[in-house]
């Protein structure tokens, strides 16, 4: 079965939820490495008021018993503690009054789903679709992400982000010797995971500067994941390919525009004399590569060596100085509607990057070494892992 989830729920409704089908049963859940990641995803300097309101956990109400999977699927449930403010607004069931008793929104923001999806679900109160776009929507995302990364964990797969760059300022290559271990360490000790103390600081003053601007600044994050076995993905269908359908999860998180794996767009000003990684064979290493500028693919597949991927993120278009707009109503031009929102939310972004690409990364595990318990997957895993040697 393809591993697959689904979510529902709204920004300002009672809660988010997520369905996973397709995980094996037996996979032991750490419950406080789950919330972790929620927790990680609200952090970040630059971030607005409502990270002060929830406070991320998920609940899990099925699939799981005992702290193990049992194979079917796990229900996951995370609360939204805002909803006390909006249980008139945001009820299901008919209310009475005009606008303001359903605060209906009928000045579309520039920059968001709100107008496009007005008009494509023929919906006049614009809520109904800001309340599904917003980013809120993520925490779902992370949490299914954090259960794909303990299934990765148990075989040595690690993932780990930081961020590039933030309105331009762009922080120092990563040393070259830098493990996962510490990566992770380091940038969770950073409000904007970076590893470079000046870097940071400077970071930070422009996030404050354009907060008080009124506008907003996004930025580029970067998502690293080792441990990996040669061969997940494929190069035998367009949409079998693992880089294709990371790069596709990327741009789905919201306020994404663009992506890049290994040393990507730069590879257009390159000679493929330094483009392509040289092949080496040892005994204690088998097969590798001299250096890692696809970013760990060649052909759509994993060839070993670290995938590294690249987001770029938007400025928020939610902004506090907000840009023109049209009114649905009366067709004039109107200054578009704020709602609450954060001046620069990219070290967040991070975190949401680093379980979206983990997600693929375990769904195209599970499409290689898949089976209906962790013990058959095991079974699976070791065995090709002894035919890779052997090669």
């Amino acid at each position: 079965m393809t591993l697959r989830y689904l979510t529902a729920g709204e920004t300002h409704g009672p809660q988010l939820t997520a369905i996973i089908e397709g995980l094996p049963s037996n996979l032991e859940l750490d419950f406080e490495a789950l919330n972790f990641q929620l927790q990680r995803r609200q952090k970040g300097h630059g971030r607005g008021r409502r990270m002060q309101i929830e406070q991320d956990t998920a609940q899990i109400v099925g699939g799981v018993r005992h702290g193990r999977t049992t194979g079917a699927p796990v229900a996951l449930v995370v609360a939204n503690n805002d909803w006390k403010h909006w249980t008139s607004v945001m009820n299901v069931e008919p209310i009475e009054g005009g606008d303001e008793a359903k605060r209906r929104v009928h000045r579309p923001r520039p920059g968001h789903a709100d107008l496009n999806g007005g008009i494509k679900y023929e919906q006049k109160d614009l809520r109904n679709i800001l309340e599904r776009s917003s980013a809120r929507e993520t925490a779902a995302r992370v949490a299914v992400g954090a259960v794909a990364r303990q299934l990765l964990a148990d075989f040595g797969i690690r993932v780990a982000g930081h961020v590039v760059s933030i309105g331009g300022i762009k922080a120092p290559p990563l040393p070259a010797d830098i493990g996962v271990d510490e990566l992770i360490e380091r940038t969770e000790a950073s409000s904007v995971r970076v590893i470079d103390a000046e870097t940071e600081q400077r970071m930070i003053e422009l996030i404050d500067k354009t907060k008080a601007d009124g506008d907003s600044i996004g930025g580029v994050v970067e998502c690293i994941v080792t441990g990996l076995p040669i061969g997940l993905g494929s190069h035998v269908q367009w949409d079998r390919k693992l880089d294709g359908r990371i790069a596709q999860a990327v741009v789905s998180i919201n306020a994404f525009k663009g992506v890049e794996i290994g040393i990507g767009f730069e590879a257009a000003d390159r000679p493929g004399s330094q483009v392509h990684d040289e092949i080496l064979y040892t005994e204690e290493k088998g097969y590798h590569r001299a250096s890692n500028r696809l970013g760990g693919f060649e052909g759509g597949m994993t060839n070993g060596e670290p995938i590294v991927v690249r987001g770029v993120m938007k400025p928020i278009p939610t902004l506090y100085k907000p840009l023109k707009s049209v009114d649905i109503d009366t067709r004039e031009p109107f200054t578009a509607q704020v709602e609450r929102s954060d001046a620069c939310a990219v070290p967040a972004a991070s975190v949401v990057m680093e379980n979206v690409v983990v997600w693929e990364v375990a769904k195209a595990f599970l499409e290689k070494f898949g089976g209906d318990s962790m013990e058959e997957i095991r079974a699976n895993y070791d065995n090709y892992m002894k035919q890779t040697r052997d090669y």
